[in-house]
């Protein structure tokens, strides 16, 4: 017997950049239960520098767009045009397409269900290979296509709704060797 979750679908819902948490907050309680299961958008933490002094910071994975989870996706397309702000779910030939397995499973490697905040991964460059040895990051370093030493920042390029898209989540490299 397939469990509640599998039987849910991942959807994508684009808004505003700028009115992710507004809108996420409006879809919660306009939808709501039982249609919605969960609504996001990740973040991921970086370091930032502020005054000379180092502060860990929240800052959007992907900008304008929301992820909902439901199993009832054609209730929750409709209570959308409710909602007082833009929002539109994403989909191919006016069909609305769940992501796919893969997708999900980025998703789900990187963030916990309650939880989607991606947290600073730490590493070491040993004769320029990156090694990371702690946070989401571990295992997942055939993703990482640029590292930022001096942002603390790694982008990584991830397969999304049929597109490659790049992303930058928080990586500090603590050593590096010849």
């Amino acid at each position: 017997m397939k469990s509640k979750r599998c039987l849910m679908g991942m959807y994508v819902i684009q808004t505003i950049n700028g009115q992710e948490r507004h809108v996420k907050h409006l879809v919660e309680r306009m939808v709501g239960a039982p249609s919605v299961e969960e609504c996001f958008y990740p973040t991921y933490v970086v370091k930032k520098s502020y005054k000379r002094e180092w502060r860990m910071v929240e800052k959007k994975l992907t900008p304008g767009y929301l992820f909902v989870v439901s199993q009832d996706i054609e209730h929750v397309a409709h209570a959308l045009h409710e909602v007082p702000a833009f929002t539109r779910l994403l989909g191919t030939n006016g069909s609305f397409v769940p992501l796919n397995m893969d997708e999900v499973a980025w998703i789900d490697a990187l963030t916990k269900v309650g939880h989607r905040v991606i947290d600073i991964s730490q590493g070491i460059i040993e004769h320029d290979k990156v090694i990371v040895q702690s946070g989401p990051l571990a295992g997942l370093e055939g993703m990482i296509r640029k590292i930022d030493r001096h942002k603390r920042l790694a982008t990584l390029e991830i397969h999304i709704l049929g597109r490659t898209k790049s992303i930058r989540v928080g990586l500090e490299i603590v050593k590096k060797t010849l």
